[in-house]
């Protein structure tokens, strides 16, 4: 038997429609259980800090609890992998950071490509980095710096956090776009990288201001310039980078990802959800008693932003010829 035309193209039109209306009551629905938040740092570091309290927003908000997970290790590979072999249905998201964006370059090869198969969900936060020396060092601007540094080429010492970190990415981009030659001091974490600049055993560092502020207050760090495209509150007397090395900018971020192929449904609703709460005047004090910006933007936006950070970074990477520990 034919089914009239009419009847046909009625009936193709609404089978055409149930996974949309499936998704629609996917994201109506969700979360039905709680969600895993995997985060690449250990309890107690800022990025799980701000997991906890993002996860905390999200469960007051949604009504089922977003459970941090720390997978440290690997420069963040492995709890990148872990939501990469995840399934995707929104129970299982990660916290990025810059690192993603780095180690597309820096690794050659990885079992995953963060673009391809990380989901962008939200943007979540800046963290503006300050280059401070050590008082011994006879320079007081960023001019007087490179200068100093030219006349004395491989003598002074640059530290950082560790290989592909913030720090590091940032003080490579500044070497590539003025020439210096400084040598490059890796540190297990931020902590011992400023303990030595202190002694000064180093003599620059590209630090976060918050982990910073108090030393350079204090006189025992000279802080020569922010690396943001503006002067920060917190340091308002101190100049940008740029102001002295036109077209310069870094600084870490940190959001959330998910597996590709996640509903656009959840993560649009996961999207509005963050952005509420980088919008609240409690969170926004906390995330900067944290040393960090809120750093909205629609999910379209973020994936750009990540797109742009790793060709950026891409190219130190390859400048510098860096390659993991």
């Amino acid at each position: 038997m034919q089914l009239p035309r009419r009847r046909f193209l009625h009936l193709a039109a609404g089978a055409a429609a149930l996974p949309a209306v499936s998704r629609m009551g996917w994201a109506q629905t969700y979360p039905a259980r709680p969600v895993r938040m995997i985060v690449a740092y250990p309890p107690g570091s800022g990025a799980d800090i701000l997991a906890r309290l993002m996860g905390q927003w999200l469960q007051e908000r949604l009504g089922q609890p977003f459970v941090i997970e720390n997978r440290p290790g690997g420069s963040t590979n492995i709890a990148t992998q872990a939501v990469v072999n995840a399934s995707a249905d929104g129970y299982t998201i990660l916290m990025v950071h810059t690192a993603g964006a780095v180690n597309a370059t820096l690794y050659d090869k990885l079992n995953y490509n963060f673009i391809r198969d990380i989901a962008p969900v939200a943007a979540l936060t800046k963290a503006p980095l300050v280059m401070e020396v050590n008082p011994t060092v006879p320079a007081k601007t960023v001019s007087e710096f490179i200068a100093y540094a030219k006349s004395n080429p491989g003598k002074l010492n640059m530290a950082s956090s560790g290989i592909g970190g913030a720090s590091h990415i940032a003080g490579e981009l500044f070497k590539m776009m003025t020439g210096v030659n400084i040598v490059y001091v890796p540190y297990a974490g931020g902590p011992p990288a400023i303990t030595d600049l202190l002694a000064g055993q180093v003599q620059v560092l590209f630090d976060p201001i918050s982990s910073s502020i108090g030393h350079i207050r204090a006189g025992k760090l000279r802080a020569l310039a922010v690396t943001t495209a503006k002067r920060q509150d917190t340091l308002p007397d101190i100049p940008t980078v740029g102001d002295f090395v036109p077209g310069y900018e870094a600084t870490g971020w940190q959001g959330i990802g998910a597996p590709r192929n996640t509903p656009i449904e959840i993560i649009e609703k996961l999207n509005k959800e963050i952005n509420a709460a980088l919008a609240d005047p409690k969170i926004k004090t906390r995330l900067s008693d944290l040393g960090n910006a809120p750093m909205p933007m629609t999910t379209a936006e973020f994936g750009k932003f990540i797109a742009a950070e790793t060709e950026k970074w891409g190219k130190v990477v390859k400048f510098a010829g860096l390659k993991p520990e």
